[in-house]
């Protein structure tokens, strides 16, 4: 196995805001950061300011945020844009003939890079709102942030564009045992959710999967269920009651199919699970924005970060053990159970299922 020992995985948004700002306060050269949102708010207005004072001091800076999920008019950002950050919404909101699907491709990409050397990257926004979630955030520091650093570079260049044709999206970048896969929205393609299926179809032992919105397609819901039957230990685990609720409505569909599969599927008790990972028989694995969901396999900018290091493998295990030790078990009984009502509100949600 590689060795990567300056890593940290954060659960905590206290822990990793902290770092991060730590980090942000500490910077000598340049700070660019991605974030899907980025809000007005205690902690997006401590975020700003800590840029602004690096700003200040001749530090390059530079922001993309993504205009759907982030709220803040320009004026929030004003003054570090006087100051000479470089600030640049995602693909502003217009009106097409295919209005809403087209809105639909948004970045949703969550990165922050340091000095060429720091990189952060997986589930968390900019946001007070989120403060009470239970994320899944990487801190690595090395060469790797060069090649997260080409992505960034690119995403600025491109961030209006509706449609993006570059190669460099189709192209893995490896460096130190990594490799950092992108999605961007196509039908066709969907980078992560076939890196996935590999995964999950080469596991020997144990599958576990985090997300906050469950919503597998058919071939990802075949590979699980095919895993099981080959003696792979699956797990799934998603929150209760996630922040969309329409989402919960409709995975409630597929969750039968998987439990009677052999799939084990778990509900987080907590505020909100909004960790977006995957661990392979403990050795594989894989963490950043992208949802397991048809939305971020089909219509969004998504990044993952993979790898065989041993201590990240080992931290996400830890981390994973942390979540599992706050959730209960999916209750087959109930589920079958469930109001005529509900199964109503599924069978009306399922042909949206690609947009929610």
């Amino acid at each position: 196995m590689a060795s990567y020992p300056e890593s940290k995985i954060y659960n905590d948004p206290f822990r990793f805001y902290f770092s991060m700002l730590r980090d942000i306060e500490r910077a000598e050269k340049c700070i660019f950061l991605e974030v899907y949102r980025f809000q007005n708010d205690a902690i997006g207005v401590r975020f700003r300011n800590a840029l602004l004072k690096k700003v200040k001091e001749g530090i390059k800076v530079k922001i993309l945020i993504d205009s759907w999920g982030t709220r803040p008019g320009a004026s929030f950002f004003s003054e570090l844009i006087e100051h000479g950050a470089e600030v640049l919404y995602y693909k502003k909101i217009k009106f097409f003939l295919d209005f809403f699907t087209k809105n639909h491709r948004r970045n949703h990409q969550k990165m922050l890079l340091i000095d060429h050397r720091i990189s952060y990257i997986g589930s968390a926004n900019i946001s007070e709102y989120s403060l009470n979630w239970r994320e899944c955030v990487l801190r690595v520091t090395g060469d790797i942030t060069l090649e997260f650093e080409k992505v960034f570079r690119h995403d600025m260049k491109n961030h209006d564009r509706y449609d993006t044709k570059s190669g460099s999206f189709l192209k893995t970048l490896k460096r130190d045992g990594f490799l950092i896969i992108r999605d961007f929205p196509s039908i066709r393609q969907q980078k992560i959710m076939h890196f996935y299926l590999k995964l999950i179809r080469q596991s020997e032992k144990e599958v576990l999967i985090e997300s906050p919105y469950f919503l597998p397609g058919f071939q990802l819901r075949r590979a699980m269920v095919r895993a099981v039957k080959r003696g792979v230990k699956v797990v799934v685990i998603m929150p209760r009651h996630s922040d969309v609720r329409a989402v919960d409505v409709l995975r409630s569909r597929y969750l039968g199919q998987l439990h009677y599969g052999g799939v084990e599927l778990l509900y987080y008790n907590g505020d909100n699970l909004h960790a977006k990972d995957l661990l392979i028989d403990r050795k594989i694995y894989a963490i950043g924005s992208a949802n397991f969901d048809y939305r971020s396999f089909r219509y969004q900018h998504e990044i993952i970060v993979s790898g065989e290091h041993e201590s990240i493998a080992q931290q996400l295990a830890e981390h994973i053990e942390g979540t599992r030790k706050a959730t209960t078990g999916f209750d087959i009984e109930a589920w079958e159970r469930r109001p005529k009502i509900q199964k109503f509100f599924e069978f009306v949600l399922l042909p949206f299922r690609h947009l929610l």
